[in-house]
């Protein structure tokens, strides 16, 4: 018999959305342990959200207009970004009820294109 040993660490980034915040598992928060902030941003014709990383230096240098500056909070296994307002649009955008404590799992990519961590509203993360 040939055993595969289970790791403490999930493999997959995992973003779970929220009425009024977007949480992130620890694969996925991995990329914001040096953030100071993210730019919150939507992409309406593909359907994805995309968390980007600032840094204190481009903080400091005032590069992010203030509006665009979203607050992230790190722990040591998951992150969180609040915003109801965002959040209530990324629930017309993929037609989700968010309401009453409902939670909906999807996959994420980080794009090093981008440097943003990419949610897919088109992958629901499903148990295998």
């Amino acid at each position: 018999m040939s055993f595969i040993w289970a790791s403490k660490k999930p493999n997959e980034g995992i973003a779970t959305l929220y009425e009024s915040n977007i949480t992130l598992n620890k694969s996925a928060s991995s990329h914001f342990d040096h953030a100071y902030n993210v730019l919150l941003g939507l992409d309406y014709d593909q359907k994805r959200i995309a968390l980007k990383p600032i840094t204190k230096q481009e903080y400091e240098r005032g590069a992010i207009p203030e509006e665009k500056r979203h607050k992230i909070t790190v722990r040591p296994s998951y992150a969180r970004v609040c915003n109801k307002k965002f959040m209530k649009e990324v629930a017309e955008l993929a037609d989700l009820d968010l309401n009453d404590n409902q939670a909906y799992k999807f996959k994420t990519l980080w794009s090093k294109k981008d440097q943003a961590l990419i949610i897919d509203l088109n992958q629901p993360w499903e148990v295998s």
